[in-house]
């Protein structure tokens, strides 16, 4: 997808890009692929795919109008690179952004990023998701949680569910069709007072698949989850 294109694309739903996004998205791509010679960030450098599978990928939340335009507060857990909530950010200036990533090398570069693409109201941590959570400057803040390819809903939920205030929703961007993997994790939403709305598949504009996951947190998530760093990786609910 020629960054041409992805104007197009957006534009035909009804976003159509100022020049300073334009240029935010196109520095974007320059630093990601300048950086991921330093550390490993992604696999997908051509810019092409890069706009496809990264930047146009990350936008399908608000492309499909699961996150409303008024200023909200969005938590992205192992945002890695920066997505989904980056490009969010860019295309929805007013969301207040704050990312956890578990590598210090890789909140530098974000730190980087926002500052040479002028991103205000974004927040930077690096640290576990587990340890974040207990802490209540941290949990139940958020209107929104995004994790895209971070884990299975088994495991992400207790990662994530945390971190919402009731009636807050945790947004999964996954590759593939989901329906397994919430089979599997209707324990852990019923021991975290979560519900799963909506499980949508869809497709990229070149055909890929793809799936969001809509969960809702129905009730205050009890003090004992999340568990320690690296519990419900090992012991999933």
């Amino acid at each position: 997808m020629k960054p041409e294109i992805f104007y197009q694309e957006l534009a035909k739903l009804g976003f159509e890009l100022t020049d300073l996004q334009k240029t935010q998205f196109h520095r974007y791509f320059q630093l990601l692929v300048e950086w991921n010679e330093k550390i490993n960030l992604t696999a997908i450098t051509e810019e092409d795919e890069v706009y496809l599978k990264h930047f146009y990928d990350s936008l399908a939340p608000l492309l499909q109008g699961y996150v409303k335009k008024e200023a909200v507060s969005l938590l992205d857990i192992g945002a890695g690179a920066g997505f989904p909530s980056l490009p969010m950010k860019i295309l929805w200036p007013q969301l207040d952004v704050t990312i956890i990533d578990s590598l210090n090398k890789r909140i530098q570069f974000l730190h980087l990023l926002a500052e040479e693409l002028g991103l205000e109201g974004v927040h930077f941590y690096h640290g576990r998701a587990e340890d974040f959570a207990q802490d209540k400057k941290f949990r139940a803040q958020f209107d929104f949680v995004t994790a895209r390819a971070v884990a299975r809903m088994q495991i992400l939920a207790e990662l994530t569910i945390p971190f919402l205030k009731i009636g807050g929703r945790l947004i999964a961007l996954k590759a593939s069709n989901a329906e397994d993997e919430l089979l599997q994790a209707k324990t852990a939403l019923n021991l975290l007072f979560a519900k799963v709305l909506e499980n949508v598949d869809y497709q990229l504009p070149n055909g890929d698949p793809r799936t969001l996951t809509i969960v809702e947190k129905k009730k205050e998530t009890p003090n004992k989850y999340p568990r320690k760093a690296g519990v419900p990786n090992k012991r999933p609910l």
